[in-house]
């Protein structure tokens, strides 16, 4: 089996970082608080991957994150994903999450329920803090209830997560509102 490699480009957000082997996504990574940070990072979860220009899809893939926390309406679904040593209850979690378009959200417990099984939000939020691909399984669209944030296990938690939420909720913004179809309830009055 070959050994994976990765390359840095930048966002939005900071560098961020891809590993891949052949054409299937290994990992993503998140900023650090600069490149040199992100590079040290992929090397402790990567430690046997090298820096190296990455294959035409892996690219894409790459652009496609960067026009995304841009601000971009992208749909990353279609980036090959190496699946191979993830759990099957994970590989199903992380299928829905990829259902999430950007600018909507779910909860932990809505994915439980969809998951099915004996599933809760506690395990979804597991399998979601595994997560070796965030922002292409987009974890940070998925919330507590009550639309608490919940966690996250990217550099700069919570706040990253609120972050990427802020980004994307551009296209939240354009759709109509939950009231946007009732006629107003009392028009203005005027003077006599």
């Amino acid at each position: 089996m070959t050994s994976p490699s990765f390359a840095l480009f930048e966002t939005a957000l900071g560098a961020c970082g891809i590993v891949w082997r052949g054409g299937d996504v290994l990992g993503v990574v998140l900023p650090e608080a600069d490149a040199a940070k992100t590079r040290e990072r992929l090397g402790k979860r990567f430690p046997e991957a090298r820096e190296a220009d990455p294959p035409a899809e892996v690219g894409r893939g790459a652009e496609a994150i960067v026009a995304l926390l841009a601000g971009g309406k992208i749909d990353l679904s279609g980036i090959a994903l190496d699946l191979g040593s993830v759990p099957e209850f994970d590989r199903r979690v992380y299928e829905i999450a990829r259902t999430i378009p950007p600018g909507e959200t779910l909860t932990y417990g809505e994915i439980a329920r969809r998951v099915g099984t004996l599933a809760d939000a506690r395990a979804v939020g597991q399998a979601l803090w595994r997560n070796p691909w965030p922002i292409i399984v987009p974890c940070h669209r998925v919330l507590a209830a009550s639309g608490r944030t919940g966690g996250f296990s990217a550099p700069g938690g919570v706040d990253t997560k609120l972050r990427i939420l802020t980004i994307e909720a551009r296209h939240a913004a354009a759709a109509p509102g939950l009231f946007a179809d009732l006629p107003l309830a009392a028009k203005p009055r005027r003077p006599r």
